[in-house]
């Protein structure tokens, strides 16, 4: 274990305390050290011949960030959603998405302009106490991640093998050698997989909705945003659980540093071409994650929600209703091996969040095997405990909270991103324009003040 970086310096790093050289950017703190995710840094070289060779030389990371917009986590809150709301909470996955959109997108400018992940900028930027404090949160959200990632891969193997719980929970510590041999191969052999394991859920799902043939209509109408989202407490908790399940802030640390692998010119034109290439490859990669959490709200709202089955809340509850109530067989295997893709989809693209976290806060590289242990075990311990003692509901449970643990942390990612790209000095010609920085801090707020809500809805619950 050894810092990146061994110049003599006089200023100290946020978090490690290691020294740093002096600031010589302006609008930072401090000077650019070493990448993060150094093996990969400007591997994937992005010449074409053609507008459409270069569009698929720089699609990729999109990808990697959409995975997380599909994880287990998001199941659990679709279905407890879909089956409880029927259609009314699909405006809330539009809304999420579309505040995807956004915030990916500045997070891959602030990556290609800079030169810096998220990380990096956080600790260039603030104060040792706060960058201190940002890594720590971030550190949080991810192990709540993880915990989502191994509760539904878990149940995967449970429904799909039935292999008890804690086993399959303890199977899934062994994931770190498929990350490792991966990326030994190249960036790219990893972003294929990635690629493949989410058309794997999205056929999965276009057949889920083929049989349980939903209302058009009413589908149409639950993209349209009410009020009774925010008068009904229940309906409100589930679709800020939604929101975090959406809008992960691990994924804006992750996609600031993965848009460097690509080889792009280190010139004005060069940093705008690849600028608009990462914005077209996310959102591209994020209609994918929208169609899929539309569908399993969907695919809950036609099957439970019609049938009289509003209190499916439980991934394992919904395996064992699909076949019966729609008459298909076949239909429950489906879904938990849509269940299993994107849990093991998510492990692939959290062990390299992990990994940037902790290299862009700390300047610290340790062995990418060993930090993924570290996480893994941190998910695996609680997951664990509540396996062998409250079983199948213990873990819906602990689920669903992991979610709103995520949409907690949210805020002290989004607005130090939307700080550094809304400023000049650090972006030069690149800042935010007027108007994008105010949809930027619109959402910020929103997402904070949702936040704030459940909190006290927490705490007052806990006083009752």
């Amino acid at each position: 274990m050894a810092a990146a970086n061994t110049e003599p310096t006089d200023t100290p790093d946020p978090v490690s305390g290691a020294n740093a050289p002096p600031a010589h950017e302006p609008g930072w703190r401090r000077a650019r050290l070493a990448p993060s995710l150094a093996e990969v840094h400007r591997s994937v070289d992005v010449n074409g011949a053609t507008w459409f060779r270069k569009m698929l030389a720089f699609a990729g990371p999109g990808y990697l960030v959409a995975v997380g917009y599909m994880d287990p986590g998001n199941w659990a809150t679709d279905l407890a959603g879909g089956s409880r709301f029927g259609y009314t909470l699909l405006s809330v996955i539009l809304l999420s998405n579309l505040m995807a959109v956004l915030l990916q997108g500045l997070a891959s400018k602030l990556g290609i302009v800079t030169g810096r992940d998220l990380a990096q900028a956080c600790r260039d930027h603030y104060s040792p106490p706060v960058a201190f404090a940002l890594w720590v949160l971030c550190e949080i959200a991810i192990a709540a991640c993880d915990l989502a990632e191994v509760i539904g891969t878990a149940i995967a193997l449970n429904l799909l093998f039935g292999i008890t719980l804690p086993v399959g929970i303890a199977i899934t510590a062994v994931d770190v050698l498929i990350v490792l041999y991966l990326q030994n191969k190249g960036f790219r052999m990893l972003e294929a997989l990635v690629i493949a394991l989410i058309a794997v859920v999205g056929g999965c799902f276009l057949f889920e909705l083929f049989i349980s043939k939903p209302d058009m209509g009413a589908v149409a109408r639950g993209f349209i945003p009410t009020t009774q989202i925010f008068t009904n407490p229940e309906m409100l908790y589930i679709a800020i659980g939604i929101l975090g399940a959406t809008v992960m802030p691990h994924n804006l640390y992750l996609h600031s540093s993965i848009v460097q692998t690509r080889k792009y010119e280190e010139t004005a034109a060069g940093k705008r071409e690849a600028v608009r290439f990462a914005f077209l490859d996310s959102t591209i990669a994020l209609s994918f994650a929208l169609f899929i959490n539309a569908a399993i709200l969907i695919v809950a709202a036609a099957t439970f929600h019609t049938s009289g089955n509003t209190e499916v809340a439980e991934i394992q509850d919904a395996y064992k209703l699909l076949t019966p109530l729609l008459g298909v067989a076949g239909a429950s295997a489906v879904f938990a091996l849509a269940l299993l893709a994107s849990g093991q989809n998510s492990t692939l693209t959290g062990t390299l969040a992990g990994q940037i976290v902790m290299e862009g806060f700390l300047n610290l590289r340790i062995r990418p095997w060993l930090r993924r242990l570290i996480t893994r075990a941190i998910a695996i311990v609680p997951a664990a405990i509540v396996a062998v003692l409250y079983g199948e509901s213990g873990t819906a449970k602990l689920l669903i909270l992991s979610q709103v643990i995520l949409s907690l942390q949210l805020s002290f990612a989004v607005f130090p991103l939307v700080r550094f790209t809304s400023d000049r000095e650090k972006m030069g010609e690149f800042v935010n324009s007027i108007a994008l920085r105010l949809a930027a801090y619109v959402v910020a707020g929103i997402i904070a003040s949702l936040n704030l809500w459940l909190l006290f809805q927490t705490i007052r619950g806990w006083i009752a």
